[in-house]
């Protein structure tokens, strides 16, 4: 009797598969120091091909008993119908590392500490996107950096609708954007309490596998009349008293523009009697002027196409203009007409444009953008027919993404690729670089900073160009945290895509 052998088991197409990977994954490394979503998006890459390849062998390749071979196809399926049935998906990080938690994961839960009285006044305002002059920087407020001594107290904390719209703040009333199932929100919250006064509901939704769900752009807040744009280019004049809607129209199919890929994200900016709103039309449709009180057009100019910055006002060589950051160039328009004082060409193959470019003294601009773009230093200055531009510096060392980075004395203090840097004006060289805290915010304080992690921590920061001066943490909140925050006063308003939550920091006493 004779018995036919068994073939040897054929191991090396799998050794081979997984000594690519590990290969691929030591070259994107190396290649990829300056681009750190795009090493993360390669090796996640890497990693799934090798995973279908060994399947592919365990089935066609192996020389395994045909038993063992099904036996392992159905385990891999058992497997990840296990882990669809154990775990959610979350989005992803600011470096595009996907985010798995528990789907029993505890959701946020409301809090009130009644620390303050409702009649409490509240004196102040942080009426826009990153602050008053729309520059991250708050004057007037000395904080108390012993916060060892003091620490800051929760006053509430409570469940929100997701969104990475921030708050604006009139006096008592936080406003802020909101998804709800199949609508879009228009919530205005008492800043002492976290009630709702009232909201604005109409029907959108925006939702992408990267960028998340929910409108993106925060409110502008002028005198009695809340300004917001949807997600999908909805755009609102409200009530600030009562949510009223007095006039509103969409900004896309009023211009003909299309949407962007991850949503509209530019938060209106109110300039006199104008409501400024970069809607990326072509022919013209670009950055737009409307008469705040009708919704009527003053003026319109540009054709490049909108990202996700926010449009800006600054007096650059002796013209009060526009800043706005498209996607292909940073764009000046003339506050008064919309015309294209000058352009300075910006291209990062569609990656996204989002922090506002910052002004510093002599009429320099300092402009950046992530996944290995960089950063620029532009001097303006006046022309016969359009102003100059002149590039004085380009570095590696500032790749802003969400952060909107801040100057003082002399130095830029922002987060690089998720780490928190320090660069010389003048030269534009690092001084440092320390400490990763992925894509959070910051506010400048006076001379401290209050940065937020992408944790949810906040940070109390003394920044120098000698080295980071960290006085003091909390965790403030829970989940990823790309929302910018808001300050009045004492009070700190914090909210992400979960939860919202307002603490009282202590101050020095004048």
């Amino acid at each position: 009797m004779t018995y036919s052998k068994q073939p040897t088991t054929r191991w090396w197409p799998l050794i081979s598969i997984w000594i690519l990977a590990l290969g691929a994954g030591i070259y994107f490394a190396l290649t990829s120091d300056i681009n750190r979503q795009g090493l993360i998006m390669k090796s996640i890459g890497a990693g799934i091909v090798a995973g279908a390849l060994s399947v592919m062998w365990l089935l066609a390749l192996s020389r395994l008993p045909w038993g063992i071979r099904l036996k392992g196809f159905f385990g891999v399926v058992l497997l990840g119908v296990a882990c669809i049935s154990l775990f959610r998906y979350e989005g992803v990080s600011g470096d595009l590392f996907p985010i798995i938690k528990w789907r029993w994961s505890a959701a946020a839960e409301k809090v009130a500490t009644g620390i303050v009285d409702s009649s409490d006044l509240v004196d102040g305002s942080y009426p826009q996107f990153l602050g008053p002059n729309r520059d991250t920087t708050i004057t007037g407020v000395t904080l108390d950096p012993e916060w060892n001594r003091k620490p800051p107290r929760l006053i509430w904390k409570q469940p929100i609708g997701e969104a990475w719209s921030a708050f604006a703040i009139s006096g008592n009333r936080a406003i802020t954007q909101e998804q709800d199932g199949e609508d879009e929100l228009v919530v205005c919250y008492e800043l002492l309490t976290g009630n709702v006064f009232w909201e604005h509901r109409y029907p959108a939704r925006f939702d992408n596998p990267l960028g998340g769900i929910g409108p993106r752009a925060t409110p502008t807040i002028d005198e009695h009349r809340v300004f917001t744009l949807g997600a999908l280019g909805d755009l609102f004049c409200l009530d600030l008293e009562t949510g009223e809607k007095l006039w509103g129209h969409n900004v896309l199919e009023k211009h003909g523009a299309s949407l962007p890929d991850w949503g509209m994200a530019g938060s209106p900016l109110v300039y006199g009697d104008f409501l400024i709103v970069s809607v990326g039309g072509s022919g013209g449709h670009s950055l737009v002027a409307y008469d705040k009180t009708t919704g009527d057009n003053f003026w319109r100019g540009g054709s490049g196409a909108a990202h996700w910055s926010s449009p800006v006002l600054y007096d650059i060589a002796g013209k009060k203009q526009v800043l706005i950051f498209n996607k292909k160039a940073l764009v000046a328009h003339d506050v008064s007409n919309g015309k294209i004082l000058w352009e300075y060409p910006w291209l990062t193959d569609g990656m996204p444009h989002v922090a506002i470019p910052v002004l510093v003294p002599g009429d320099r601009v300092i402009l950046s953008s992530a996944y290995g773009k960089g950063a620029a230093m532009l001097q303006i200055s006046p022309g016969e027919k359009k102003q100059k531009v002149k590039r004085l510096w380009k570095t590696l060392h500032l790749k802003a993404k969400f952060n909107n980075y801040v100057f003082k004395d002399g130095y830029i203090y922002g987060l690089d690729d998720g780490m928190l840097t320090c660069i010389d004006v003048e030269k534009g060289r690092r001084t440092w670089k320390k400490g990763r805290y992925g894509h959070g915010q910051n506010i400048l304080v006076g001379d401290l900073m209050l940065l937020t992690t992408e944790q949810g921590e906040v940070l109390l920061l003394e920044p120098v160009p000698e080295e980071p001066r960290i006085l003091g943490s909390f965790q403030a909140l829970k989940g990823k945290s790309w929302n910018p925050p808001a300050l009045v006063g004492e009070y700190l308003l914090l909210r992400n895509h979960l939860e919202a939550a307002l603490y009282r920091l202590p101050l020095l006493e004048e």
